[in-house]
C-alpha cells in the first residue's frame, strides 16, 4: 500500500511538473513558477527537485523578480553538478545585464561554458559579454567579442557601431568611419553618426566638412549634442580664421556640465578680439582664471591690447604683467614684458620698483629692438617713480657716466623724502651726496638750499647761513621754487646767530620782493621789528609791530605788547602806560597778558604813580596765581613798600615771597631786602630766627656758596661744558640748598642735554619742575617731556606733558605738549582723548602742517577704531591737502577704500593708480590699496584683474603677514563663485 501511495504521488509530481514545463515553454512564467515551487517542494526526486530549482529561478529571471539571482544562486549552490548549471550561469549573466550591472554580469558571463551553448545563444553570450566589457572601459575585450558578433544579422549592427565609437574615442577615426559606414543606412544609428563624424573632421582639421555635417546633425540632436555640435561648428570657422561666424555658434555652446573651460573663453574672447569687439573681447579673456599654459598666455596678452585699445591702462598693465611671465611663447612673453615695463614707468607699479622693472627687461633682452627706448625711461624712473630709496639702492649698483645726473636727482629727492620724514642727519648726508654729483645746476642749486635748511634744523646756523648765501649766488638759483623765500631763509639764519643787523635788513629785503606769502610776510614783518628792538631802534621796530597788528596776525598780540615797550625805550612813559592799558583791554585771553600787567605795574614805578602800581601788581596776583611774574610782582610790591618807607608792609611781602616761592631769585632777593630792614631797625637777631626757618639760606657759608657756584658758571658761559658740569655737580653736592641750588640745577641738566647725556639731565630738569613756578619751569618741562618721550616709557611723559600744556607761556611749547599728548593717547588706544587732543591742535592757528596732518590723521584712525567711518572719512578728507610721505599714502589708501565702500569703483582704483604712481616707497600701502583694487574689478565683473592681482599680493607681500592672509581669502572666495561657470578653476 505504502509504495502505491509513492507511486502515486510520484506520478502526480510528474505530471504537474510536465505541465509546468509546457506552461514555462509557453512563455507563462508566472504559472509555471507556482507549479515548479509545488513540485519541488513535494517531490522526493532529487533530479526533479533540482530542475525545479532551476526553473524556479529561470522564471524569476524572465519575471524581473528582485531575487532573481537569489534564486538562481541558491540552485548552483545547492545543485552544483547539475546538467542545467551551464544555463544557469548563462541566465545570471543576462539577469544581471538587462539590470545594466554589468561588472556583475561579467563575473556570470566568465563562468559560462561558451561550447555548450547554441549558435543563437551564442552571439546573444558574445554580444552581452562585449558589451559589459565596454560598459567596464575594457575596450581590449570588448573588441575580441564584437568581432566574434560581426556577422550576426540581429548583433552584428550594433557590434559594429560600438566598434565605431570605441574608434573615434580612441582618435582613430579611420577605423571609426569604416565601422560607422557600415551601419550608416540605419536609421537607428544615423542622427549619432551624424555628429560622431562632425566631430571626427573636426578633429582631423577638415573643418569645412565638419561645419557641413555638424550644421545637418543639428536638428536632429538633443539639447546636450546641440552645445557639443555648437563648440564644433564655432572652433571650426575659429580655424578658419571666419571669426565672425564663429561667435554665434561658440555662444551658443553651453559646456561641460554647465561650465566653460579657459579655452572656451579664449577662443570666443580672441573671436570679439578679431572683430574690434574690445568689451566683449575683455569680458570673456578675464574669466580665464588661474591659467598657466599657452592658452592662458596668448589670452592675457590679447587682454592687455584690448585693455589699452579701450585706454584702461592699469587693467592693461596687470594683463601683461601676467603674459609676461608664462614661458610658452616666448615672442609673447618679450613683447608682454615690454609693454608691462612702459606701462609701469607710466603709471607706477606697486608690486616693484619701476626702475627695477625697466632693468630687467633691458637685462633680459639685451638685443630688443626698444632697448634705447627702455634705458632713457630707466634714468627718468628713478626720478618719476618717488621710490627713491629703492631707485637708490639700483644706482649705488649701476653707477655708470651716463647715471650721474639720475643719482644727483634721486639723492636730492631722497633727502627731501627724509626731511618731510623728520630724518634730519640722514637727510643731509643725501643733500650732500647729490651735491657731490652735480650735473644739473638746477638740482645744485635745490640741493644746496635743503642743505642749508636742514643745518638749520640740527641748528647749525653758521653752516645754514653760508649754504644760503651760496644759493642765492648760484646763476640757476632764481628759476628754483625754493629762491623766492631764500632772503626769508638768511633772515633767520641770522637771526639764530644773534646777528640781528643782518638778520632785520634780510627781512626787510624779502618784504621788499615777495607780495603774495601773507603769512611768510606778516611773520617776516614781526621778525623786522623784534631785530630793530633788540638793537635799540625803537621806531622802526613800531614801524614794523604795527604792520604786523595791521596784518591781523595770530602774533598781534605780541606785536602790541612790544610797541607799547618800545614807547619806554623812547621816553614816551604816559604813551607806554596808555598802550599796556589798552593792551589788557583788547587781549584779555593773549598769553602775554599776565607780561603786560607786569610791565605797566613797574612803569607805574617808573613814573611815581605807586598807588596804581600796586593795584596793577595785585590784579596780575590775583589773576595769574602761577604765572613766571606772580612771584616777581610781590617782591616788586616789597621794594615799593620799602623804598617808600613802609618797611613792616615790605616785610610781609618779602616773607610772602621767601615762603612761598623758595629757591628762586625772587625769594633770594627778598631775604636780602628784607636783612637790610632788619638790619637798619637793628632787629639782627630777628632776622637770624627768620632766616633760620628758610632750608635755602645758609647765612654762614654765603661767600663759599658763592663763589663756588660763579666758578661753575664762568665754565659754562664759556662752553667749557665738561668743566661746567663738574663744577655744577661739586655745588649742589655742597650746597643741595644753596642760594644758587635752582639755577645751578638747570644748568646741569642744560649741560648734560648739550652733552647728550638725556638720561643724566632728567633728574636735575625733574629738580626744577617740583619747584615753585619760576623762570626755568617751562624749559625744564619741555626738556623732561623730551627726555621721557625718547624713552623706553613714553607714559611718563603724560602728566609731565599736561603740566607743560596748562603752565606755558610759549605758544610752541603749548603745541608741543599737546600734540604729544594725542599722540601718547592714541598708542594708548584712548580713543576719545586723542581726539580731544587733535582738536585742540587743530584749533591753534600757529600749528605747522606736520603737526596739522598729525591731528588729522589721529582724528581720522581713532575714528576708524572706535566705528566711526563717516568721520574717518572726513578725517582723511582733510589730511590731504597738506600730507607728505607716508601720511599721503596712507590718506590715498582711505580715499580709496571710502570709494569702494561706497561702489565706486573706478574712482577707487584711481586713488590707488595715483598711489602706486606718487608712493610706491611706502609697500604697505600699496599692498592693501592693490586689495582693495581686487575687490573694485571684481565688482566691475572683471575676475582675471581680481584674481590676478590678489595672487601676485601674495607672491609679492610676503613681509606684510596679515595682507597676504586677507588677499588669500578675497581670493578663495572669488575662486569658489567663479568654479561655478568655469570648469577650469580649482574649488
Amino acid at each position: 500500500m505504502l509504495l502505491a501511495q509513492e507511486s502515486t504521488i510520484y506520478t502526480s509530481n510528474l505530471k504537474d511538473y510536465s505541465r509546468a514545463v509546457a506552461l514555462f515553454k509557453d512563455n507563462q512564467y508566472a504559472s509555471a513558477q507556482y507549479l515548479f515551487e509545488k513540485v519541488g517542494d513535494e517531490t522526493q526526486n532529487e533530479e526533479m527537485k533540482s530542475d525545479c530549482a532551476y526553473y524556479d529561478a529561470s522564471c524569476a529571471v524572465r519575471l524581473g523578480h528582485p531575487n532573481a539571482d537569489v534564486l538562481m544562486e541558491s540552485f548552483l549552490e545547492t545543485y552544483p553538478t547539475s546538467s542545467k548549471s551551464n544555463q544557469a550561469y548563462t541566465e545570471v549573466a543576462h539577469f544581471y545585464f538587462n539590470q545594466e550591472n554589468y561588472t556583475e554580469a561579467l563575473r556570470w558571463f566568465e563562468k559560462v561554458d561558451e561550447n555548450q551553448l547554441s549558435a543563437k545563444d551564442k552571439d546573444r553570450f558574445n554580444f552581452q559579454k562585449g558589451y559589459s566589457f565596454f560598459s567596464s572601459k575594457n575596450k581590449k575585450e570588448a573588441t575580441a567579442y564584437f568581432n566574434k558578433v560581426l556577422n550576426s544579422d540581429v548583433y552584428g549592427p550594433q557590434a559594429k557601431y560600438y566598434l565605431g565609437f570605441m574608434a573615434y574615442e580612441g582618435d582613430n577615426y579611420q577605423e571609426a568611419n569604416k565601422y560607422f559606414d557600415a551601419v550608416s543606412g540605419d536609421e537607428k544609428y544615423a542622427e549619432k553618426l551624424s555628429y560622431y563624424q562632425a566631430d571626427m573632421n573636426f578633429k582631423s582639421g577638415n573643418f569645412e566638412k565638419a561645419i557641413e555635417l555638424g550644421q545637418k546633425a543639428m536638428a536632429k540632436s538633443n539639447a546636450a549634442e546641440k552645445s557639443e555640435l555648437n563648440k564644433i561648428i564655432g572652433e571650426s570657422y575659429f580655424n578658419l580664421k571666419k571669426y565672425n561666424e564663429a561667435i554665434p555658434y561658440l555662444v551658443a555652446y553651453k559646456g561641460k556640465k554647465g561650465r566653460w573651460n579657459n579655452t572656451d573663453y579664449y577662443q570666443l574672447g580672441y573671436a570679439y578680439y578679431k572683430q574690434n569687439d574690445f568689451e566683449n573681447a575683455i569680458a570673456q579673456f578675464n574669466k580665464i582664471i588661474g591659467g598657466k599654459d599657452g592658452v592662458a598666455q596668448n589670452a592675457y596678452y590679447h587682454l592687455g591690447e584690448s585693455y589699452l585699445k579701450l585706454n584702461k591702462k592699469q587693467e592693461a598693465l596687470n594683463a601683461f604683467k601676467n603674459a609676461s611671465e608664462m614661458p610658452f611663447d616666448t615672442a609673447i612673453q618679450e613683447d608682454a614684458y615690454l609693454n608691462y615695463a612702459k606701462l609701469s614707468y607710466e603709471l607706477g607699479n606697486s608690486y616693484q620698483s619701476v626702475p627695477s622693472i625697466l632693468l630687467g627687461f633691458i637685462n633680459k633682452y639685451p638685443n630688443n629692438s626698444s632697448r634705447s627706448v627702455v634705458e632713457k625711461l630707466l634714468i627718468d624712473s628713478y626720478i618719476s617713480s618717488k621710490n627713491y630709496k629703492e631707485a637708490l639702492v639700483l644706482l649705488e649698483k649701476n653707477k655708470t657716466p651716463e647715471n650721474k645726473e639720475a643719482y644727483q636727482k634721486v639723492t636730492f629727492y631722497r633727502g627731501l623724502e627724509l626731511y618731510t620724514d623728520r630724518s634730519y642727519t640722514p637727510a643731509l648726508q643725501m643733500f650732500q651726496k647729490s651735491l657731490g654729483n652735480a650735473m644739473n645746476a638746477e638740482f645744485t642749486a635745490r640741493a644746496t638750499f635743503w642743505k642749508g635748511e636742514t643745518e638749520y634744523v640740527l641748528n647749525d646756523y653758521n653752516k645754514a647761513l653760508l649754504s644760503f648765501k651760496q644759493f642765492i649766488g648760484m646763476s640757476a638759483a632764481a628759476a628754483t621754487p625754493e629762491y623766492k623765500n631764500s632772503n626769508y631763509n638768511v633772515a633767520y639764519a641770522y637771526f639764530k646767530l644773534k646777528e640781528y643787523d643782518s638778520a632785520g635788513d634780510a627781512f626787510q629785503k624779502f618784504i621788499d620782493k615777495v607780495k603774495d606769502d601773507k603769512t611768510r610776510i606778516t611773520d617776516a614783518y614781526l621778525r623786522l621789528a623784534d631785530c630793530r628792538f633788540v638793537t635799540s631802534k625803537y621806531w622802526p621796530a613800531m614801524d614794523a609791530y604795527n604792520k604786523v597788528i595791521e596784518l591781523k596776525s595770530v602774533d598781534a598780540d605780541y606785536a602790541y605788547y612790544q610797541k607799547a615797550l618800545c614807547y619806554g625805550f623812547v621816553s614816551k612813559n604816559d604813551k607806554k602806560t596808555e598802550e599796556l592799558n589798552s593792551f589788557v583791554a583788547a587781549y584779555p585771553k593773549s598769553s602775554y597778558r599776565d607780561d603786560a600787567l607786569f610791565e605797566l605795574a613797574n612803569t607805574y614805578v617808573a613814573t611815581n604813580k605807586q598807588d596804581s602800581a600796586l593795584k596793577t601788581y595785585d590784579r596780575l596776583i590775583s589773576e595769574y596765581k602761577n604765572s613766571a611774574f606772580t612771584a616777581r610782582a610781590i617782591l616788586r610790591q616789597g621794594l615799593v613798600y620799602y623804598n617808600s618807607d613802609r618797611s613792616s608792609d615790605a616785610l610781609v611781602k618779602f616773607k610772602k615771597v621767601a615762603a612761598e616761592y623758595p629757591k628762586t631769585p625772587e625769594a633770594l632777593e627778598a631775604v636780602a631786602t628784607a636783612r637790610l630792614i632788619y638790619v637798619d631797625g637793628g632787629k639782627v637777631d630777628e632776622y637770624a630766627n627768620w632766616v633760620r626757618t628758610l632750608d635755602f639760606v645758609e647765612v654762614t657759608d654765603a661767600d663759599l656758596d658763592n663763589d663756588t657756584y660763579e666758578s661753575a658758571m664762568k665754565q659754562f658761559e664759556q662752553n667749557n661744558t665738561a668743566q661746567a658740569i663738574s663744577g655744577f655737580r661739586a655745588y649742589i653736592s655742597s650746597f643741595p640748598n644753596g642760594i644758587h641750588a635752582l639755577k645751578a640745577n638747570f644748568n646741569l641738566a642744560q649741560a648734560y642735554y648739550a652733552e647728550g647725556q638725556k638720561d643724566k639731565a632728567l633728574p636735575n630738569y625733574e629738580y626744577v619742575i617740583n619747584q615753585p613756578r619760576n623762570e626755568f619751569t617751562e624749559q625744564s618741562l619741555t626738556r623732561t617731556a623730551q627726555i621721557l618721550l625718547d624713552s623706553a616709557d613714553k607714559q611718563k611723559a603724560i602728566p609731565v606733558l599736561s603740566r607743560l600744556e596748562n603752565e606755558a607761556d610759549l605758544s610752541q611749547n603749548k603745541v608741543f605738549a599737546q600734540s604729544n599728548l594725542m599722540k601718547l593717547y592714541y598708542e594708548n588706544k584712548d580713543y576719545s582723548n586723542a581726539v580731544v587732543y587733535a582738536d585742540k591742535v587743530l584749533s591753534n592757528p600757529k600749528t605747522d602742517n606736520n603737526v596739522q596732518s598729525d591731528a588729522q590723521i589721529i582724528i581720522a584712525r581713532s575714528a576708524m577704531q572706535t566705528g566711526d567711518e563717516a568721520k574717518a572719512k572726513a578725517g582723511y578728507a582733510k589730511v590731504m591737502p597738506i600730507a607728505k610721505g607716508e601720511l599721503a599714502a596712507e590718506a590715498l589708501y582711505y580715499d580709496a577704500y571710502f570709494k569702494n565702500k561706497e561702489g565706486k569703483f573706478e574712482a577707487s582704483n584711481t586713488s590707488i593708480q595715483k598711489l602706486a604712481k606718487s608712493y610706491s616707497a611706502y609697500r604697505l600701502y600699496g599692498a592693501k590699496g592693490l586689495i582693495l583694487m581686487a575687490k573694485n574689478f571684481y565688482g566691475l565683473k572683471d575676475s582675471f584683474q581680481a584674481t590676478y592681482i590678489l595672487d601676485s599680493v601674495i607672491k609679492n607681500f610676503a613681509d606684510f603677514p596679515d595682507v597676504v592672509t586677507e588677499a588669500q581669502t578675497e581670493l578663495s572666495r572669488i575662486k569658489s563663485e567663479e568654479s561655478k561657470t568655469n570648469s577650469s578653476i580649482a574649488n
